[in-house]
């Protein structure tokens, strides 16, 4: 089903740039004012110039796609970004480390894939995507003709097999080896065998692709094509804007690693932790977990949270005025005697979905409308960043209380299940991690050249 094609990459020319870390960017939407300010101080090439953010700064809105442009072309006109001779499919792999201290290395690819509508079951979302959201990037993209990150996907090779024979052709030297803002060490190669890269594709013809980061880009391409058969009263299967750049991850590799996000609520009004764990106590099994700093109380409930989690759904609970904290259980068939006339069961059995719609919306008595129109919950990776901004939270006062609740990562068996029935996951259900570079690869669209 899927269509897997190398391409010519269009990346910074080594020999023009001195460190790479420097020019290259996490994605565009977890850049925040104050990064973009560093990232542009790194380098006049930076990437951030041309991957816009969301935070425009003083330049109008009109002219900052027209100033990418310029700056994209001016690049290439100095050879700073150079194109490959030849088609490859790169090795993409990443070195890390999670919190805990334990090492992995994640390795992937990158090619171009075909696009495919989503109710053709070929490439399969699991999030809701957003429509202000897409008009920039189809904005960015179009007046620039070129994908500046890559779409995150998953596919299922339980032998290992593609990964296996990119790896037998893969040249001894990398092209890059960059080392990020967390310590993660990226490293891509280019493979060119024509007799390895058919291989690959033959492959992937049986296969899914399950986005993992990046609906809108995807989305977003889908609106250039249907763009171009506008302008152009068609379009070849073969042309670049029936395709789009991705980062294929197997589902099954060890390195692939998913982290919670945890939720801190702003519950409006005053609140305690007697009252919540009274709201909790029909649905959940509580155990209060005591002893230590606020610090030892949150390492202590993540790692009996940990024990738990292949078994049952299992949250943990901060109160930051009275320093309090819960470890919850959910009950057997609460979810069903809940929501079950509402939500099919493949929803009911994910954590977010509890927190979300058991939790938040019936317990607090918080709806979703409410919690996105007054900003009621606050998302983190890191859960000592979330305490820290509980604590301050209470201790400045206010009428709201915050609330921290900690969260078990969403397996990735969960989300091809999801993926797979058509449904749609709670907004910051998964985290993969760590994330995709931009500025590694660059797919230049050229609309005059053939993919094949």
């Amino acid at each position: 089903m899927a269509k897997i094609v190398p391409f010519r990459g269009l990346r910074f020319n080594p020999e023009k740039i001195d460190r790479m870390e420097d020019v290259v960017t996490p994605p565009y939407d977890i850049i925040d004012e104050k990064s973009q300010a560093a990232l542009l101080a790194k380098n006049a090439y930076n990437m951030i110039q041309l991957d816009l953010t969301k935070h425009a700064g003083v330049t109008p809105a009109a002219d900052r796609y027209e100033g990418a442009k310029k700056l994209f072309a001016r690049w290439q006109e100095e050879e700073v970004l150079i194109r490959d001779g030849e088609p490859a499919i790169y090795l993409y792999h990443v070195k890390y480390h999670l919190p805990n201290g334990r090492g992995f290395t994640r390795k992937g690819l990158v090619s171009l894939v075909g696009l495919a509508e989503f109710d053709e079951g070929i490439v399969k979302p699991h999030e809701k995507t957003f429509r202000s959201v897409t008009d920039d990037r189809l904005k960015l993209i179009d007046t620039c003709q070129a994908q500046f990150s890559q779409i995150f996907s998953l596919y299922s090779d339980t032998g290992g097999e593609i990964m296996g024979e990119l790896e037998r052709a893969c040249p001894s030297e990398p092209l890059y080896q960059v080392v990020d803002q967390d310590g993660c060490l990226h490293s891509l190669w280019g493979v060119t065998d024509r007799d390895v890269l058919a291989k690959v594709a033959a492959a992937f013809a049986g296969k899914a692709l399950y986005i993992a980061d990046g609906h809108h880009r995807y989305t977003t391409a889908l609106q250039l094509r249907e763009l171009m058969v506008k302008r152009q009263g068609g379009l070849a299967e073969n042309s670049p804007y029936n395709h789009i750049m991705m980062y294929l991850c197997p589902m099954e590799d060890p390195g692939l690693s998913v982290l919670p996000t945890h939720r801190l609520v702003y519950y409006p009004g005053r609140t305690g932790a007697d009252d919540l764990a009274g709201k909790m106590r029909d649905y959940f099994e509580i155990e209060e977990i005591g002893g230590g700093s606020r610090e030892t109380l949150i390492e202590q409930v993540l790692g009996r949270m940990e024990e738990k989690r292949a078994e049952q759904t299992v949250f943990g609970m901060y109160e930051p005025q009275a320093d309090r904290c819960f470890l919850l259980t959910l009950k057997p068939g609460v979810m069903t005697g809940a929501v079950g006339h509402e939500l099919p069961a493949a929803l009911q059995e994910l954590d977010v979905v509890v927190l979300s719609e058991l939790i938040v919306e019936r317990l607090l008595g918080l709806s979703h409308e409410r919690c996105d129109n007054e900003g009621l919950i606050a998302y983190y990776s890191d859960p000592d960043e979330a305490l820290d901004n509980a604590v301050k939270v209470a201790a400045a006062g206010g009428e709201r209380s915050p609330i921290l609740f900690l969260m078990n990562h969403t397996p990735v068996a969960q989300v091809k299940k999801i993926a797979d029935e058509n449904l749609i996951m709670p907004h910051k259900s998964t985290y993969f991690y760590p994330k995709i570079l931009t500025g590694l690869l660059i797919n230049k669209i050229i609309a005059e050249e053939k993919v094949e």
